[in-house]
């Protein structure tokens, strides 16, 4: 799912933003907290009282042309107007501070960074309107179709609510949590006049951050690296492919992480103390900026996955930085980490994964375009380390999440609708395939235990047909009902737990996971979108939704291939 949640993310790559709830709002106390408590930073004393008396309407527009009106977004709620007309503003004083405080903070960026200042960075004042209006701007017909074939698949795998609307989320969230941003392609940094000032020159130290990556690496021509999208290419993807799916994610890690470090290097300056040398307080520190406030409603009440996926960059970037920069310095965790990045969630998740050099031996893919004869792609990535822990945390907890994620060893769906001509036609639901390995058989069975678990969570019913015991054939696809097309024989699955017992195969363990939260091998399952197949054979987990009993024993044939026999 890596270009799925890569595709929402996208839209907050397109300013390069730091968010409201990545700023060290809270962070303060921890530092209040800690035994030596720094002064604030320069320029920030006695602001809070004018900040009370600051005038909403002045903007400093003589002296910085580039300042242009605000614009009047009419598609925000009303109570949303409300709130953008009673919130304070920074003044024309305050931002002239401001901007002239931003030569200042590069220079520390840069030092601490050890990214070199090639040129001078532009500044401007931003409206929460002009925010708006430069997102719906960029965002074209193609962005929204990818945004719904993102919402569509990941509305499959239960991790969206089926009726969330994905674009207009993002939106709202954008309009209540960016706190600023770099814009490349003009090389500005915008500051937003809604923000309030003591949070503004950290606000500048992650942006300016940005603006050094910019300098160095160009930061358009480098995150294009993972822009492939596998489901808009006509060949079939290699295994390669795939494990190059999750390149966007990681570097977007590696961009944010990088700036996320150096706002809190900036909090913690006047302390004498160093985000490499104080692991306790930094983790004191992000956990208060990574935590909704009342002020973050849309954050707030997002679901999981997109909570997660948001704050994924800002968390786990800035830990992996923070590795870096502890065994081996600056230049290891900036330069270095620029001109060397990873590639994986898995690396970033797991920082000595990426410094040992760990290889995994590519998954090895069937072929899509033989096996779905009968469908039509629709979408198709990796799985990574990202999505499984993030898949774990909403259907078993983060406790479960956090044991189990790093035993990932590889994972890719494939989903595809029915052709418009076939017998299910266009009202078809979408069929998915999914394939993950992990560490040991045991692991794999955990997780298909799990995965099992959450069709309660996703169908409206879910009820176990057969288990097949381990080591069955796998390629037998008989007692899988394929409820993709009408049989008199099948059980409705409009009506209510018609399901008779006479269907279940004689002689076979009763339908129901195993002991020990273990799921092993093949288990198939009749939902009200067709059948469900959860096999597990060694390491790897077979996963089919939705798709006919002919796909499915074909696919299987191919992810389980019967052992050679030699005469």
């Amino acid at each position: 799912m890596n270009k799925v949640e890569g595709r929402a993310a996208g839209i907050l790559r397109l300013l390069f933003a730091v968010v409201l709830f990545a700023v060290l709002g809270g962070a303060r106390v921890a530092l209040a907290q800690d035994q030596n408590p720094p002064a604030p930073p320069p320029g920030q004393q006695d602001q809070d009282q004018s900040q009370k008396q600051a005038d909403k309407s002045v903007h400093p527009t003589q002296d910085h042309p580039t300042q242009d009106r605000p614009t009047q977004d009419s598609t925000a709620p009303a109570d949303q107007k409300q709130d953008d007309k009673d919130e304070v503003k920074i003044t024309a004083r305050q931002a002239e501070e401001l901007f002239h405080s931003v030569d200042e903070i590069l220079e520390f960026d840069s030092q601490q960074t050890g990214l070199p200042m090639k040129r001078e960075v532009k500044r401007k004042l931003t409206s929460r309107d002009e925010v708006v209006s430069y997102l719906t701007k960029h965002l074209d017909d193609e962005d929204t179709k990818r945004m719904r074939r993102s919402e569509l698949v990941l509305k499959k795998f239960g991790l969206l609510p089926r009726d969330f609307k994905l674009e207009t989320f993002l939106v709202a969230l954008l309009r209540e949590e960016v706190a600023g941003y770099y814009d490349p392609k003009t090389k500005t940094v915008n500051l937003l006049d809604w923000v309030p000032m003591e949070e503004q020159e950290p606000v500048m130290a992650h942006e300016l951050t940005h603006a050094l990556q910019d300098q160095f690496i160009g930061l358009q021509k480098w995150m294009k690296k993972g822009e492939k999208d596998l489901a808009e290419i006509r060949k079939d993807p290699t295994p390669i492919d795939i494990e190059n799916d999750e390149i966007d994610n990681a570097r977007e890690a590696v961009i944010e992480g990088q700036a996320q470090a150096m706002m809190f290097q900036y909090a913690l300056s006047t302390s004498g103390r160093s985000i490499a040398n104080s692991p306790d307080l930094v983790e004191a520190m992000e956990k208060d900026t990574l935590t909704g406030s009342p002020g973050t409603k849309v954050f707030n009440e997002a679901p999981i996955f997109m909570q997660e996926s948001l704050t994924f960059p800002y968390s786990y970037g800035m830990e992996f930085v923070v590795k870096l920069m502890q065994s081996g310095g600056k230049e290891k965790a900036f330069a270095a980490l620029l001109q060397n990045p990873p590639h994986t969630t898995r690396q970033i998740m797991q920082p000595e994964t990426y410094m040992s050099g760990e290889k995994i031996e590519p998954m090895r893919v069937p072929d899509f375009k033989h096996d779905f004869k009968d469908y039509q792609k629709f979408d198709i990535g990796a799985m990574g380390e990202f999505d499984v822990a993030v898949l774990i945390e909403q259907y078993a907890g983060k406790s479960a999440s956090k044991r189990l994620y790093p035993e990932w060893r590889g994972g890719y769906y494939y989903a595809a609708k029915p052709k418009p001509d076939s017998a299910a036609g266009e009202a078809a639901p979408l069929g998915l395939f999914y394939v993950s390995r992990w560490s040991s058989p045991d692991k794999a069975a955990e997780f298909a235990s799990i995965y099992a678990k959450s069709l309660k969570q996703r169908y409206k019913r879910s009820d176990e047909w057969a288990a097949l015991p381990p080591g069955s054939p796998a390629q037998d696809s008989a007692a899988t009902p394929d409820l993709t097309k009408p049989d008199l024989q099948q059980p409705d699955l409009r009506q209510p737990d018609l399901r008779q017992p006479d269907l279940q195969q004689p002689g076979l363990p009763q339908p129901g996971l195993q002991q020990n939260d273990q799921l092993k091998g093949r288990h198939a399952f009749t939902t009200e979108e067709g059948p469900v197949v959860i096999e597990q054979q060694g390491a790897t987990v077979f996963i089919s939704e939705s798709l006919n009993s002919g796909t499915t024993a074909t696919l299987e044939r191919e992810v389980f291939p019967a052992p050679s026999t030699t005469k």
